[in-house]
């Protein structure tokens, strides 16, 4: 909710500009995150889902104002929201009251059989990623604004909002204080502590920037068509201190493609 009253705001703030010539756009698109930080690829190989299920489509709106007959001013909101969860691909849970023991316990698949079925449960969390972006740009339309086909190019500065959240049952891989005897090796195995985890950055803004092209082609008096591939890089820092949930992972990875189909308005 909170998200859809910022784009709301941005909307109203937009309005008394449109006593100018410009143009506006609505768009439907496909957000492809890039997912490229640390606590992305523990995610990833540890659960049962992956980069693609994070894969989602989202909307945005923009007004252009336009400078010269090649160059254009255009403020942008845009918004991306998946909420995805699953299960640890390589561990099951077993209570702890099996042992006599508070903490619930992680096992490496192949002693399921050492169990009884009321005494495991699956390992489930959600992993949870928001990014609304407001984005200035520059754009420039090289053949000018008045042919059949528009081409154009473009870039700029962002205020990203956005958000990460884990909720749900984790495995404590840094606690090791656990082992489970092994008949077969002759060994101890190493099982982790499984808590309860509500871990979240809320309200995050980062600054970061973007560049897209994309071709405009007219299709009535005041409208036209578009389709915009466009790419966002942003690195969003954790906070850090006493109340922080991600303290130690390198910046959240918020980077990604967004190709998109829009229609213009033009006045």
């Amino acid at each position: 909710m909170k998200k859809y009253l910022i784009i709301l705001l941005a909307l109203i703030l937009l309005t008394p500009s449109l006593a100018f010539s410009g143009i506006l756009t609505f768009k439907v698109g496909f957000f492809i995150p890039q997912a490229q930080s640390d606590l992305w690829d523990i995610e990833f190989e540890n659960m049962n889902f992956g980069k693609t299920h994070f894969y989602n489509s989202n909307f945005a709106f923009s007004y252009e104002y336009f400078l010269t007959k090649e160059l254009s001013f255009t403020i942008g909101v845009d918004s991306y929201t998946k909420n995805k969860g699953g299960i640890y691909e390589n561990y099951f849970g077993v209570y702890g009251s099996v042992f006599g023991i508070a903490d619930d316990l992680a096992f490496p698949n192949g002693y399921e059989e050492d169990f009884f079925s009321d005494e495991m449960f699956n390992i489930f969390h959600s992993f949870s990623v928001s990014i609304t972006p407001i984005q200035f740009s520059l754009k420039l339309t090289p053949l000018g604004r008045k042919g059949k086909m528009i081409p154009y190019i473009g870039g700029g500065v962002g205020v990203y909002l956005w958000y990460v959240r884990i909720r749900g049952d984790m495995a404590d891989f840094n606690d090791t204080s656990y082992t489970y005897y092994d008949p077969v090796l002759d060994a101890d195995i190493p099982v982790y502590p499984v808590y309860y985890t509500d871990a979240r950055e809320d309200s995050r803004i980062t600054i970061g920037y973007h560049g897209f092209a994309g071709m405009m082609v007219p299709v009535a008096q005041r409208f036209s068509i578009e389709v915009e591939l466009k790419y966002n890089y942003v690195q969003g820092k954790f906070k850090e201190g006493a109340d922080a949930s991600f303290e130690g992972f390198d910046p959240f990875d918020l980077s990604g493609y967004q190709l998109s189909v829009g229609l213009n308005y033009w006045f």
